[in-house]
C-alpha cells in the first residue's frame, strides 16, 4: 500500500491547479489527450505566453506530461492529472449543503 503523502506533497499538486487557466487546460486535456499549446490556445481563447506558462506549472506540479513531438509539445494528463480531474468534475457538480452532519472529517 502506498505511503499517503505529506501535506508539503499535497500542497505541490494543490497550488500547481489553483488557477482557472490551470483548472480550464486540465479539463480540457482530460478531453483531447495529447493536445499541443495551439490547440489549448485555439479552444481556450487566451495569450499563448500565458497558457504556455500555465502549462509549465501544471507539468512542474506533477499533473500533466510534456512529450516532445518535433517543433510541438504534446500534453497528457499524470495519473496524479487524472486524479485531480476526477475530484475537479465532482467538485464542479457539487452543491454546497450548510448542514455539517454531511462532512466527516
Amino acid at each position: 500500500m502506498a505511503k499517503p503523502k505529506t501535506a508539503k506533497q499535497m500542497e505541490r499538486h494543490l497550488k500547481g491547479m489553483a488557477n482557472h487557466h490551470r483548472i480550464e487546460i486540465l479539463l480540457y486535456i482530460a478531453r483531447n489527450d495529447g493536445a499541443t499549446l495551439d490547440d489549448i490556445v485555439t479552444t481556450l481563447g487566451a495569450n499563448e505566453k500565458t497558457l504556455g506558462e500555465h502549462t509549465r506549472r501544471l507539468s512542474v506540479a506533477g499533473l500533466v506530461n510534456k512529450k516532445y513531438r518535433g517543433k510541438f509539445v504534446e500534453h497528457t494528463l499524470s495519473p496524479y492529472g487524472k486524479t485531480f480531474v476526477g475530484f475537479l468534475k465532482s467538485f464542479q457538480h457539487t452543491q454546497y449543503n450548510n448542514t455539517l452532519t454531511n462532512w466527516s472529517l
